[in-house]
């Protein structure tokens, strides 16, 4: 691999500590400098600073938090060694450790108290195959399911329907499970709402079994990943453990009052953050007089260790009259209204309409959502209070039927009866065309992504016209608009985003600057429209990555934590990018913790 040859040697690290002490009342700086065996500085390696002694968690409210008390997080930070093989920590008060990793090489853990003046380190290379192998992401990993489905559409639908809950190659996945594990396994997927063809679900467990056997015996095979470059080294990373290994970071917000909102989807918690200081309030959704765990779709987390999902908290917007924080709960009928001033909940209830998912809200205070299972969009007028639901195009007599029953299959699932593992489905998700992401433009027109039907549309708020467009490429996750009015799309299968024109209809396609070349799945992205940024998810690849729209250049950002599954960008006013570690389950991120992460490009860190 280039990686090792690149780590032939070992590496010597001088870390030069100005202590004053290492208790944690008084403040320890550090410059770290970092060089090889030949004398010659290491450049890009990520060096984390993590709290020795981490405060214990508040967990009086069944594990979690007691809604309303103030918690004080700790930020574990993390920056890259420049060209001089050196990086600079600020001052920290409290003891902590450093975790050094690199490419290639094995990672190091210094202890609080090896931290003195003068410590001289050596980074050992990684020599054997198979932990070199397990250093890559999981999309290294996937790259290789070619060599078991050889057919590009096929394999595009594997990640699709089987990649949007956590990663596929990460290690709870790629372990060596037999045929009849795997089918367990796609049965219990399927349950949780994917649409993995009927075909493939026959034919995929022996052949993961195969082949995820002959990757182990041969982990050389497995491709390098993606390389880090000299822009890293003006960067920082900050983390903040939030939740559990039964949470579910899925959705975020950053609020015009500074603070950030992020939603745990299986435990109907919504947590309020101050990024700078790392305190944080958890408030507990109460479920309404009547709500049964689980909601309308009781049946999905039958088997679920651990949850308290009556809502099933997805995705948060802020309003511009007044700032309350209006949530979709997925698993109502229902509109939840957060008043972050008097910390209150208010539900907005809906007749019809089946799993309200992605929102947006307009200058007019009017609330836009997709609702997935019911092929619909809604609106929430807040002046009068109504909901107007607008119907999307059907592709079939058998796709209108099969929405319409949906309601009534899950109200069998939640009896025991295994509906999802009976139905046939085809190679297009006939019956669920998934209206998904959505957003909208400057001028005031609304814009939605259809996953399973490779198609956005637009809706005129004024005429209730809706305009479907088919996109060139599979899979469109989420979109949002720039300045001009400019369409933004992640493409999940592709490995790509779309820009349209609405002006002219035209696309165009930017891949992503993963390696292997295709190998990622952005599930989401988000416009920094001062900056003229599209951030994307590598939801494969354990990154976020930037596109700058004036040049067509591209910035990939690694982050700490392996099996990083993100779905969700937000940004702060000073240029900070915001994400949540939303793996479903959390179980499978490294350590099994969840999350808010803060990048600054250029690196003032927390």
């Amino acid at each position: 691999m280039q990686l090792v040859k690149a780590a032939k040697a070992v590496a010597s690290v001088t870390v030069l500590a100005s202590v004053l002490a290492l208790t944690p009342s008084v403040a320890l700086t550090l410059t770290v400098e970092i060089r090889g065996a030949d004398t010659r500085p290491l450049d890009l390696v990520m060096v984390t600073r993590l709290p020795a002694n981490p405060p214990t968690a508040d967990a009086s409210d069944k594990g979690y938090p007691m809604p309303g008390k103030i918690q004080q997080g700790t930020f574990e930070l993390t920056r890259f060694s420049n060209a001089d093989g050196k990086v600079e920590f600020p001052d920290e008060k409290a003891a902590f450790r450093l975790r050094l990793r690199k490419p290639g090489f094995r990672d190091l853990v210094v202890a609080p108290a090896d931290l003195h003046d003068g410590i001289r380190l050596t980074m050992a290379a990684e020599t054997d195959a198979l932990a070199l192998a397990e250093q890559n992401p999981s999309n290294a990993w996937t790259s290789t399911l070619s060599m078991a489905i050889p057919d590009a559409d096929k394999r595009k639908q594997f990640m699709a329907q089987c990649g949007f809950c956590h990663q596929q190659g990460s290690a709870n996945l790629r372990r060596s499970l037999n045929a009849s594990e795997w089918e367990t396994a796609i049965k219990r997927m399927m349950r949780y709402g994917s649409r993995l063809s009927s075909e493939l679900q026959k034919q995929l467990p022996a052949l993961l079994e195969a082949h995820w056997r002959t990757i182990h015996d041969r982990p050389d095979l497995v491709p390098d990943a993606t390389p880090w470059r000299a822009h890293l080294a003006g960067a920082a990373i900050t983390e903040l453990p939030i939740g559990d290994s039964f949470s579910q970071m899925h959705d975020l917000l950053a609020h015009s009052n500074g603070k950030v909102y992020v939603g745990d989807n299986l435990q109907d918690r919504v947590y309020e953050i101050d990024p700078n200081t790392g305190a944080y309030t958890v408030y507990r959704i109460p479920p309404a007089p009547g709500d049964t765990l689980g909601g309308l779709l009781a049946g999905r987390l039958r088997d679920f260790p651990k949850h308290e999902t009556y809502q099933g908290i997805h995705s948060l917007a802020e309003s511009p009259k007044d700032g309350h924080i209006f949530i979709t709960a997925s698993y109502q009928r229902r509109l939840i209204e957060f008043d972050p001033t008097r910390k209150s909940f208010a539900r907005h209830e809906m007749s019809t309409g089946f799993y309200p998912h992605t929102l947006r809200i307009d200058s007019k205070d009017r609330v836009w959502f997709t609702l997935a299972l019911s092929n619909q969009l809604g609106m929430l007028d807040r002046t009068s209070g109504q909901f107007t639901h607008y119907d999307l195009p059907f592709r079939s007599i058998m796709e209108r039927l099969t929405v319409r029953l949906t309601p009534f299959f899950f109200t069998l699932i939640g009896w025991g009866i295994p509906v999802a593992n009976w139905v046939k489905v085809d190679d297009v998700s006939t019956g669920v065309p998934l209206p998904y992401g959505i957003d909208i433009t400057p001028d005031g027109k609304v814009w939605i992504a259809r996953l399973h039907t490779d198609e956005i549309a637009s809706i005129d708020p004024d005429t209730a016209k809706v305009t479907m467009i088919r996109t060139p490429l599979h899979a469109p996750r989420r979109l949002r608009a720039d300045s001009d009015g400019n369409l933004w799309i992640a493409m999940y299968s592709e490995s790509a985003i779309l820009r349209y024109q609405p002006e002219n209809g035209a696309f165009t396609k930017f891949d992503l600057p993963v390696v292997p070349k295709g190998s990622d799945t952005p599930y989401s992205l988000n416009v920094d429209r001062k900056n003229r940024r599209v951030w994307v998810t590598g939801t494969n690849s354990d990154s976020v990555q930037c596109l700058d729209i004036t040049s067509d250049s591209w910035r990939f950002f690694p982050l700490p934590r392996r099996a990083t599954f993100t779905r969700d960008v937000e940004f702060g006013t000073d240029g900070r990018v915001f994400l949540s570690s939303a793996s479903f389950p959390s179980w499978h991120i490294e350590d099994g913790q969840p999350t808010l992460i803060q990048l600054d490009p250029n690196g003032a860190g927390r």
